[in-house]
C-alpha cells in the first residue's frame, strides 16, 4: 500500500474541507451544537493540525488525531469507502476509487 500517496490524499481532504468532489465530511452532534463561530473556530484547528507523531500517526496515513478546543477534546478521522459506500475501499490511494469520509466528534462521543 503507498502510505505517502494516502497521507497526501488525507491531508488534501482535510486542509480544504470546502472543496466540491465525492468526498465528505461530516460533524457529530456534539460538534453541530456548538455555536456556529466556535464550529468555524474547531474545523480551522481541524484543518491546520500538523502534530503527526507515533502516538497518533503509527501507519503514517495521518487519517486520525485529537485536538483541543475551548478545554474539550475532539477527534477527527478519516475513513475510506468504495464507491458505492457500502465496503471499504480496496484501494485508499487512488483516489478515483475511494471515497474519504471525514468525521469531526467530541471524543466522549466517539
Amino acid at each position: 500500500m503507498n502510505t505517502n500517496k494516502i497521507a497526501e490524499l488525507n491531508d488534501k481532504l482535510r486542509k480544504n474541507l470546502f472543496t466540491p468532489g465525492k468526498n465528505q465530511v461530516f460533524i457529530s452532534a456534539g460538534v453541530s451544537s456548538l455555536p456556529y463561530l466556535e464550529q468555524a473556530r474547531l474545523l480551522d484547528k481541524v484543518q491546520k493540525f500538523n502534530d503527526f507523531n507515533e502516538e497518533n500517526n503509527p501507519y503514517g496515513e495521518r487519517d486520525f488525531s485529537r485536538i483541543e478546543h475551548q478545554g474539550i477534546n475532539y477527534f477527527w478521522k478519516i475513513d475510506y469507502y468504495n464507491e458505492t459506500m457500502d465496503a471499504g475501499s480496496e484501494n485508499p490511494a487512488d483516489e478515483t476509487i475511494t471515497i474519504r469520509v471525514l468525521t469531526i466528534m467530541r471524543a466522549d462521543e466517539y
